[in-house]
């Protein structure tokens, strides 16, 4: 269901197809950018290992990315439906981020880590955290509320925006093959949980650090060459598990309506 003039709060119309074109953007102006300053580069795609292949690969793509959409947010006059959510759900949700940060604290590589140095390992943090801030506006932030807006019921909101950030990733079929299928599943999965995340606290912050971090761990897994961690598999685990307990509570997930007023216990006075 698409409706082409609705607006958000207070704000500017933008169709779905319109956000699929900001989306379609965004991806085309990280890809494009990280390809020219690493084009000289030997560094696999998320997997650098230097300082020098690490801000050409991340940290301006993804800096010009935020950029892109904090003056997408600003256009639009979305700041408030963007950045708060008043949809609470369930208190156990609070697993979620609870296991994915638990998750976090055993995948990262220290050692790794240590290995590259201090100025690295705190530049790949701000990257990692400057992503999580990046994409969760666009997806978490702006879809979330342009499907909202457009009409479409919250489970769908949940669907699409879960599918849009997973399908996001395949652009990394240019640069790492066939894998990136592999990626694009378990992406959209982790981008449900972000959402359940940005539900579940009120708003944007506590997914975009906790999407940071996530990515933080991820990558540190990969920046001494030749070595294996075993943190990819810690993070695949949680994902994993995490599905199979939202899967089997995903009934107890929205908030039970209120309680109709029982007669017995405001009885009518009689005059």
């Amino acid at each position: 269901m698409i409706q082409l003039r609705v607006t958000g709060p207070r704000g500017r119309a933008l169709p779905t197809w319109g956000y699929l074109a900001l989306v379609a953007g965004y991806v085309l102006l990280v890809q494009v950018l990280g390809a020219v300053l690493t084009r000289d580069v030997d560094s696999a795609y998320a997997s650098p290992t230097t300082v020098d292949a690490l801000w050409r690969g991340i940290s301006v793509p993804v800096g010009a990315g935020v950029v892109y959409v904090v003056v997408a947010v600003t256009v639009l006059r979305w700041w408030r439906p963007v950045v708060l959510d008043a949809r609470a759900v369930r208190g156990w949700v609070v697993i979620v981020p609870v296991a994915m940060l638990g998750s976090i604290v055993l995948s990262t590589n220290y050692a790794g880590l240590a290995d590259r140095g201090f100025t690295f390992s705190l530049l790949l943090l701000a990257s990692a955290l400057v992503v999580g801030f990046a994409e969760e506006t666009l997806f978490r932030g702006i879809g979330v509320t342009a499907f909202r807006v457009n009409g479409f019921p919250e489970v769908r909101v949940a669907l699409w925006t879960s599918l849009v950030f997973g399908l996001a990733h395949a652009s990394n079929l240019i640069s790492t093959g066939p894998k990136a299928f592999a990626q694009v599943l378990v992406t959209a999965v982790a981008g449900y949980f972000f959402y359940l995340i940005r539900r579940r606290t009120g708003g944007l912050l506590a997914a975009a650090i906790v999407h940071g971090l996530w990515d933080f761990a991820l990558i540190s897994s990969t920046v001494v060459p030749g070595k294996s961690y075993f943190g990819l598999g810690v993070g695949l685990f949680a994902i994993i598990a995490l599905t199979i307990i939202v899967y089997a509570l995903r009934r107890d997930i929205e908030p039970l309506p209120p309680r109709p007023p029982d007669p017995a216990e405001h009885p009518r006075t009689r005059r």
